[in-house]
């Protein structure tokens, strides 16, 4: 029986053995589904989309990514800032009267000790990168300075901060999440777990309950300093299984689901759901990871044959149906303003004789995947295509919190896996994945290095016009193609489909613009 034919009839005697399914939900509270609990809600350790995500609802920065199609940054707490001609200093005034869910008044204060303790050593954010260009920020990682020379506070509502050398994405930096202000008498004291599972922020949304491997629930704030939600809250299920999170969302006990694969059709086919199906570009890139720090990989020509082995366009039509477009290399064609990079063709006979070349034919690998089961079958096709020039891919499938830590620590040979626009530069598809300062769980888990690449990527931050950065980026990018730490493959679509009941849903491009502000639901719902 097919994928659809299956959910149908679960739905169905779901509905007939349980007919009070639906009704089991809180009035007012919008129901999405995880595929794992998130790993931590402290922004100084959130490195994932749906934990990103889920931030964003909980806190706030100096500034946002506005929602306009040009993806500025606008302000959030920060009413207004200036630019130093020379681009180094920046001078924030904040808004009077936003408060944590405590009820403290936020102060510059506040950001000075957020961006401090994601710096400081003892922390050990993954996230320093966000943060490590303002001046004196590396005298006080490496413990030679008690505070960051950069980050002064001019007054209760005035932050001044200054860079080492000038940075044009700096301001995209500050919308990220590890760049929320935190207050330190709760993230202070309660370091660690207590702070990561009670956060205690600003956003139009509070931590009502979180019980560990079934739900999260936020409940809404009616004092927000950006105007009340239209909802209740927010209720997230931990649903690992893609079949049943369809039927429940069938069922009517999910709100928004991200269409799985298998199901698109159907969805898009079914009168009763296709009104309700929104799509949009994703601001993202799909890869299979190559460990670049130990054998077999750190063999540049056998990375390039994995390029060639495999038939991503095949799969982009056939397993995805098209919902996408194909990676040329990491940059996404909506933030890169030069030439697309040369791109592997198909050609399983090269990539054959390049194996054998090398000694590896016939020999295996191991494949890290996570249990979602479209990635599980994406992974049994690659695992095909492998094995037709002679590499046994042996696939291992863990947990997602497991699975990531396993990537960031370099356990794995191959590992699939995509990254999505923290902020809209190009820049963030080069130095958090391939910069050689960010190995492992700060970005670049291929732990790729090529100190020309680095070079060049730096070089580019610190451009004075944007011609001559998109020539530094178009440089590192061809470089990192030929180099090939990853198998390109795509920038997928967004596809949702949500309930009739749900008003004013939208696809955001960059997760931390949604804050659950605009949605809605009907009366009774």
């Amino acid at each position: 029986m097919a994928r659809g034919a299956i959910a149908m009839a679960l739905a169905a005697m779901a509905l007939l053995l349980f007919s009070c399914t639906a009704k089991n939900r809180v009035p007012g509270y919008l129901y999405y589904s995880l595929q794992a609990d998130p790993s931590t809600l402290d922004p100084a350790f959130i490195t994932d989309v749906s934990g990103g995500s889920i931030a964003a609802k909980l806190f706030n920065g100096l500034v946002r990514i506005g929602d306009n199609k040009n993806l500025h940054v606008v302000p959030d707490i920060a009413k207004s800032w200036s630019t130093s001609p020379d681009g180094l200093t920046y001078r924030f005034r904040l808004r009077h009267g936003v408060k944590f869910s405590d009820g403290r008044e936020v102060t510059a204060a506040d950001f000075k000790y957020s961006f401090e303790r994601v710096l400081d050593r003892n922390t050990l954010s993954p996230n320093t990168w966000v943060l490590d260009r303002l001046a004196g920020a590396r005298e006080f990682m490496d413990g030679k300075a008690k505070g960051v020379e950069g980050i002064k506070v001019l007054g209760p509502y005035e932050l001044e901060l200054k860079l080492e050398k000038p940075f044009s994405p700096f301001l995209s930096l500050l919308a990220m999440t590890a760049a929320y202000v935190v207050p330190r008498e709760e993230a202070g004291k309660k370091q660690g777990y207590s702070f990561s599972s009670h956060p205690v922020g600003t956003g139009p949304f509070v931590v009502e309950k979180w019980t560990p491997n079934e739900r999260l629930v936020l409940r809404a704030r009616g004092d927000y300093f950006g105007g009340a939600p239209k909802i209740r809250g927010i209720v997230y299920r931990v649903i690992p299984e893609e079949l049943t999170m369809v039927v429940e969302f069938e069922l009517g006990n999910l709100d928004v689901i991200s269409i799985p694969a298998p199901d698109y059709s159907r969805f898009r086919n079914d009168p009763k759901w296709k009104n309700y199906i929104q799509a949009a570009d994703g601001v993202n890139t799909y890869y299979l990871g190559l460990n670049c720090s130990k054998p077999p990989f750190n063999n540049k020509r056998l990375r390039q044959a994995l390029n060639y082995a495999i038939d991503r366009k095949k799969i982009l039509r056939t397993f995805l149906e098209g919902r996408g477009t194909l990676a040329n290399g990491p940059v996404p064609p909506e933030l890169r303003d030069w030439a697309s990079p040369a791109h592997y063709e198909y050609n399983p006979e090269k990539a054959r004789r390049i194996i054998r070349e090398e000694g590896f034919y016939g020999r295996s690998v191991n494949f890290y995947i996570t249990a979602q089961e479209e990635v599980a079958d994406m992974a049994g096709i690659i695992q095909a295509y492998l094995a037709k020039v002679g590499i046994n891919a042996k696939l291992r499938q863990l947990e997602w919190n497991t699975y990531k830590e396993a990537i960031n620590k370099g356990e794995p040979d191959l590992f699939w896996l995509s990254w999505w626009a923290d902020y809209p530069d190009a820049e963030n598809f080069l130095y958090p994945l391939f910069d050689s300062a960010n190995l492992g769980a700060a970005g670049n888990r291929t732990r790729y290095v090529n100190p020309e690449v680095d070079r060049l990527i730096v070089s580019g931050q610190s451009a004075a016009s944007k011609s001559e950065r998109d020539r530094y980026y178009k440089k590192a990018e061809d470089i990192i193609v030929d180099d090939a730490p990853w198998v390109f493959f795509w920038h997928r679509k967004d596809i949702t489909v949500h309930q009739p009941w749900v008003g004013n849903y939208r696809i955001y491009p960059v997760y931390s613009m949604d804050k659950g502000l605009d949605v809605s639901l009907e009366a009774g719902k």
